[in-house]
C-alpha cells in the first residue's frame, strides 16, 4: 500500500456550495509532490475562509480551469502509483491521508467525481490526527508538534509537514510500511 498525503484550501466549508481553490499532494514514500490551483466553480464564497489561503477572490478567478487541473492530477497519480482494477475501473494502490480528512476528502472526492467521473484513489481515506491519537492512546493529544515544515496554508507545505509527522509516528512505533 502506498500513501498520498493531501491538503486542500477552499473558499468555503463544503463542496458543491463552495470551491476548492488549491490542492497539494505528496507521495509519502518519495516526497514527490503535486500542486494544483482551481478557478472557483460557483459564485458563492466566504471571505474569511478564502483569506486563510492568502489569495484574493480576484486572484482565484484567474486560476486554471478545474477540469484541466483534475485531469493533470489524475495523470500525476497514474504516473506515481501502481494501478489496479477497482470495481471495473482502474484505480491505484494508494490511500488518501490528510490532517483533516473529513474536510479535505470531501472536496477531493467531489472534484474527482465531478471532473473525472470517478475517484482514482477509490473510496477510503485516513485521518492523520486519529492515527496519532491511537498511537499515543489519548484522544486529547495532537500530532502537530511532529511537523518540521512550517504550516503556511500552502497545501504542498502543509502536506509535507504532515508527511514528516507520519514518519515521526512510524519512528514512535506506528506499524506502517512507508
Amino acid at each position: 500500500m502506498s500513501y498520498l498525503m493531501v491538503d486542500i484550501e477552499s473558499d468555503g466549508p463544503c463542496p458543491h456550495l463552495y470551491s476548492m481553490i488549491s490542492l497539494g499532494a505528496v507521495k509519502v514514500s518519495t516526497g514527490e509532490s503535486f500542486y494544483g490551483r482551481f478557478r472557483p466553480i460557483g459564485e458563492k464564497w466566504d471571505p474569511e475562509t478564502l483569506a486563510v489561503s492568502g489569495h484574493t477572490r480576484e486572484e482565484v478567478l484567474e486560476f486554471p480551469d478545474p477540469e484541466v487541473e483534475m485531469k493533470r492530477l489524475e495523470t500525476w497519480i497514474k504516473e506515481h502509483f501502481e494501478q489496479r482494477a477497482f470495481r471495473g475501473r482502474q484505480s491505484t494502490d494508494c490511500l488518501f491521508i490528510s490532517d483533516n480528512n473529513g474536510f479535505d476528502w470531501q472536496f477531493f472526492n467531489y472534484y474527482c467525481f465531478r471532473f473525472l467521473g470517478y475517484n482514482p484513489l477509490g473510496h477510503s481515506s485516513t485521518n492523520l490526527g486519529s492515527l496519532y491519537k491511537g498511537l499515543v492512546k489519548d484522544v486529547f493529544k495532537n500530532f502537530k508538534h511532529l511537523r518540521k515544515t512550517k504550516h503556511t496554508h500552502h497545501p504542498v507545505d502543509d502536506a509535507k509537514g504532515n508527511v514528516e509527522a507520519l514518519i515521526a509516528m512510524k519512528d514512535m512505533g506506528l506499524r506502517i510500511k512507508l
